[in-house]
């Protein structure tokens, strides 16, 4: 009976161990492993991307669930700065056409579109719209990307 007992206590502890760490034993000082990440992005007529900030993990691919919930197209694009800048040269060049690419979507009125994106390393980016002035206008987030 005292065995019986024993084995029922020692698996009691092992399923809280497990529940614990989200359905798996880790060793002692082993890191954590994140999943994929989702995030629902809205573009507006007011020219804001919603969330306006976001924290994202580096190194695990990450789906953007984008909708334009507004009347005029828009686009979802990411990188630093200096990309935003050569993006939008290149959107000018294009006569503001926006298009699909790897880092960014066009995303027209009414319409859902996902872009999936793995962030190398950790440290602080951007998500843009370069349509008809409208990053200029504020048509930003900021995301940051944790390692």
């Amino acid at each position: 009976m005292r065995l019986h007992l024993s084995l029922i206590l020692v698996l009691a502890t092992a399923v809280a161990a497990c529940s614990q760490n989200g359905g798996t034993a880790a060793s002692p000082g082993a890191p954590a492993t994140v999943g994929p990440t989702r995030i629902e992005i809205r573009l507006t007529d007011a020219l804001r991307i919603e969330p306006a900030e976001m924290t994202v993990p580096a190194g695990v691919p990450v789906t953007f669930v984008v909708t334009n919930t507004g009347a005029a197209d828009h686009e979802f694009y990411l990188g630093d700065e200096a990309e935003q800048a050569a993006h939008a040269e290149e959107m000018a060049a294009m006569g503001g056409m926006a298009h699909d690419e790897p880092e960014g979507i066009a995303v027209e009125p009414g319409q859902t579109k996902e872009l999936r994106y793995t962030f190398p390393e950790k440290g602080e980016t951007l998500a843009g719209c370069h349509v008809d002035g409208h990053y200029a206008a504020g048509m930003k987030a900021a995301i940051s990307v944790t390692g």
